[in-house]
């Protein structure tokens, strides 16, 4: 089984050298690559800077991902929030959003979803070894947890602690599939030592994402 995901910090949709809010440059970003699942952090909800668009639909229905789920993570001043976004392809059967925030700092948190994959040949690679399909089924269940981390070092540290002791992740087995990605701010590149016992691996070599000014 092989899935293609892509994790993104769309900032709004409001970017680009223009600083215009254009959300099909966003979309034609995301379709470029043709994803399975897609975990985007920052995204809004009824905020007059995105002419109050609730973007996690407003993207979903570009792409013709039906299956998705937001959470707001950040409220705006002027009204309306922002927050993290998974869009799949598969059903979502169940999620949630766990706070990661560590005051007085700004609110960061992880979005889960569990999906339901049916065995068909879809591409991509699971984050996890050695998990199994259900006895007599053609299908297997994986996590997604998509999390924004915040911009300090000792901040980042103890919201990837917090996860890892948190519900559902704490209750999962050993063998269950499960995928961690989004926009963890890690400036030196070394959160994923704090994974690693946890039976994760990485991608295998460090791309340049961070910071995106200068990656």
């Amino acid at each position: 089984m092989r899935i293609r995901i892509l994790t993104y910090n769309i900032h709004k949709c409001i970017g680009g050298l223009d600083r215009r809010y254009v959300p099909e440059r966003v979309r034609d970003t995301i379709a470029h690559y043709d994803p399975d699942v897609v975990m985007l952090q920052e995204v809004d909800d009824q905020v007059k800077r995105s002419s109050h668009h609730r973007q996690v639909d407003v993207l979903g229905d570009m792409l013709g991902l039906r299956h998705r789920t937001w959470f707001a993570n950040v409220a705006v001043r002027s009204g309306g929030q922002y927050g993290n976004a998974i869009l799949s392809k598969f059903p979502i059967h169940e999620t949630s959003n766990i706070d990661l925030t560590i005051p007085p700092r700004k609110r960061r948190s992880v979005l889960h979803a569990l999906c339901r994959v049916h065995l068909d040949g879809h591409r991509g690679d699971h984050a996890r070894s050695g998990d199994h399909a259900h006895s007599g089924d053609h299908s297997r269940t994986l996590h997604f947890f998509n999390m924004h981390l915040g911009l300090s070092g000792a901040e980042r540290k103890l919201q990837l602690q917090t996860f890892l002791e948190s519900h559902p992740f704490a209750g999962l087995g050993q063998h269950t599939p499960v995928i961690v990605a989004g926009d963890f701010n890690d400036v030196w590149g070394t959160l994923g030592r704090m994974l690693a016992p946890s039976g994760f691996r990485s991608i295998g070599r460090t791309l340049r994402t961070f910071p995106a000014y200068a990656p």
